[in-house]
């Protein structure tokens, strides 16, 4: 079932609003929500909210006979669940378009663009590899759901460890955390989504980290997947006005800000868990 349309008063309101860079929870065209980040007690599992958007990301690592074609990598795998508990317009069984596209971005962002090292996943060559899988629990959509689920899902990569293994001969010993501490992944980079909603008219300035009124009332999205390092991953764009370059190039330079504010919001957040943890230890 979908959820009621906006009404015309609501429209009008929002646009009008839209047109003197106003938005109708007081922030500016180009300001995010702020995320906040919350661990779990198992190392992988983190909570991110942006405003009433929460996304739950959990990771679990198993040993796997690696594919033919890839005996020196192990296997990432992302699944993406959306329920009617995050929004009355998702169904079990049936997933929207919006799921498939919001699965199948993350999937760029997240294991294609090589975030992860694959080869350090790997044991025995050929042999026994890591298979880490994330599954990405969406709790509440209150709009740009995607750019949620992705910080989720790389900050859960980077607090993640796998345990410590030891290979001798054909006999593979896996250490629990209270023998030898698990190691971190080894991380090339860490992507973050930046979405811009555009709206009917041209003249109206699109929006960042667009609301699910918003999104619900915008013509098209254009999702931008970079790091803090300026590099460029993915960027998507769905149905809106067409765009100039210079107009694409400048909405790059402002997802690099908030990459690069994102960056540093991550790094803050990764380094006093750890040390809450360590305190704990002790």
């Amino acid at each position: 079932m979908r959820p009621p349309s906006p009404s015309l008063a609501e429209k009008e309101f929002v646009f009008d609003a839209l047109k003197q860079s106003l938005r109708i929870d007081g922030r500016l065209p180009l300001e995010m929500r702020a995320p906040t980040l919350a661990f779990g007690a198992e190392l992988g599992s983190v909570e991110c909210a942006l405003g009433k958007t929460r996304v739950l990301a959990n990771i679990d690592a198993k040993m796997v006979k690696p594919t033919p074609e890839r005996p020196f990598e192990g296997i990432i795998s992302i699944h993406s669940e959306l329920s009617p508990m995050a929004g009355t317009e998702y169904e079990i069984g049936r997933p929207s378009d919006e799921e498939v596209t919001i699965t199948r971005m993350l999937d760029k962002v997240l294991r294609r663009s090589d975030a992860v090292d694959k080869e350090s996943l790997c044991i025995v060559a050929g042999q026994r590899v890591w298979h880490l899988r994330l599954t990405l629990h969406c709790l509440s959509d209150a709009g740009n759901l995607l750019d949620c689920a992705c910080l989720a899902g790389i900050v859960a990569f980077k607090h993640f460890r796998k345990p410590e293994v030891e290979v001798a001969g054909d006999e593979v010993t896996v250490y629990p955390p209270e023998e030898r501490a698990p190691a971190p992944l080894s991380i090339h980079h860490t992507p973050f989504c930046i979405t811009f909603a555009f709206f009917p008219d041209a003249a109206t300035q699109p929006v960042v980290d667009p609301s699910a009124l918003e999104q619900r009332l915008s013509a098209g999205l254009m999702s931008v997947a970079l790091n803090a390092q300026r590099e460029l991953c993915v960027v998507q764009k769905a149905g809106g006005v067409p765009l100039a370059a210079d107009d694409l190039l400048s909405y790059i330079n402002v997802a690099v800000t908030k990459a690069k504010d994102l960056h540093e919001l991550v790094e803050e957040s990764l380094k006093r868990d750890w040390g809450s943890r360590v305190v704990e230890v002790r």
